[in-house]
C-alpha cells in the first residue's frame, strides 16, 4: 500500500505544475490565470500553486511586450488531479488571498495538499 501511494504521489510530481490560460490576449482586455499544485503540507502547495501562476503570468507579458498589465487576485475553479470537484469538506481554510492571487487548497487524494491560484491580469 506504502509503495501505491509513493508512485502515485511521484506521478502526479512528475506531471509538475498545472497552468491554465482561460482567455486568449487581443487588443485589450481581460485574461484569468490559475496555476495548480500539491505539496506535504499547505504552505508547500501555496508556494507551488503561487508559482505556477507567477509563471504563467510572467510568459503571457512576455509575449506581450510593451503592455501595461494589471494583476489582481481571483477566486479560480479548483483544478484537481485526481477527481472531477472538490467536496466541501475537504477544503483547507482559510483561503489565501493576496493582492495579485487567490488561493484554495483541499487535501488530495495522493497529495496531503493541493492548491489552485487564481488571478485575473488586464491590459
Amino acid at each position: 500500500m506504502k509503495s501505491l501511494l509513493r508512485v502515485g504521489f511521484v506521478a502526479v510530481l512528475a506531471g509538475g505544475l498545472c497552468v491554465a490560460l482561460e482567455a486568449p490576449a487581443s487588443a485589450g482586455g481581460c485574461s484569468k490565470f490559475t496555476g495548480t499544485a500539491d505539496g506535504w503540507d499547505k504552505p508547500d502547495a501555496v508556494g507551488g500553486a503561487q508559482a505556477a501562476l507567477a509563471g504563467a503570468i510572467a510568459d503571457f507579458k512576455g509575449k506581450n511586450k510593451g503592455a501595461v498589465l494589471s494583476v489582481s487576485g481571483m477566486r479560480a475553479k479548483p483544478q484537481p488531479y485526481w477527481r472531477d470537484a472538490v467536496a466541501s469538506d475537504l477544503y483547507v481554510k482559510p483561503d489565501v488571498v493576496t493582492a495579485r492571487s487567490y488561493t484554495v487548497c483541499w487535501h488530495g487524494v495522493v497529495s496531503p495538499v493541493v492548491c489552485t491560484s487564481g488571478a485575473k491580469v488586464c491590459w
